[in-house]
């Protein structure tokens, strides 16, 4: 049982980070949209302050929403976008506060907190939406998918095209499908443990 145990948190760790790989090109296999509640299922239980939850995510399927998409990227993502069967757009919601009732109940006062402070709000959202974003990136590798994150796209002119008379401003982009493995590059290195981190 211990050695079961120990081969499927190995296999969880492989598939989560140390064989997944950043893929900017995916094979032409849709993506079973019962399985993108699933990723947003799962990636929901991963922590932001107070419970704020001010992610929001719009999911880029359709040709029709694909080439509203295509006009606010960078040349170089273009190819990419199209290349994926999802296209993940990863919002803020700079009214995550208005929840607070009733997802973080014990402290009734946080909600006012926040509407009295755009520049707390808008830290807020933008760190735990980015946080909520990387949990999505776990979550849809550890249910087979592969992910291509991006960022590289004229905000003002995607939220015009996706959030009009919102309080929800795009953060960052994330390619979903079933990767195409014969268009990756070598890995690139990472940084060790003594250049990044300290020990007080």
């Amino acid at each position: 049982m211990i050695h079961t145990a120990h081969q499927a948190m190995m296999h969880a760790q492989e598939q989560a980070f140390l064989a997944a790989r950043t893929f900017t090109r995916f094979l032409d296999r849709p993506v079973p949209l019962d399985l993108l509640r699933q990723v947003c299922e799962l990636a929901q239980w991963g922590p932001t302050s107070m419970n704020t939850q001010p992610a929001r995510y719009v999911f880029v399927c359709s040709p029709e929403a694909k080439a509203r998409l295509r006009k606010c990227l960078a040349p170089g993502n273009v190819d990419k976008v199209d290349s994926a069967p999802v296209t993940v757009i990863v919002a803020q919601d700079l009214r995550f506060y208005e929840h607070l009732p009733t997802q973080f109940p014990h402290a009734p006062q946080a909600a006012q907190g926040f509407a009295n402070d755009p520049v707390l709000s808008q830290s807020t959202a933008l760190r735990n939406s980015s946080l909520q974003g990387a949990y999505l990136i776990m979550a849809a590798r550890l249910l087979g998918l592969d992910c291509g994150p991006l960022s590289g796209f004229n905000s003002a002119a995607l939220d015009e095209a996706f959030f009009p008379d919102s309080a929800c401003h795009s953060n960052f982009l994330i390619n979903l499908g079933y990767g195409d493995s014969e268009s990756l590059r070598p890995r690139g290195p990472r940084l060790p443990f003594e250049t990044v981190s300290t020990i007080l």
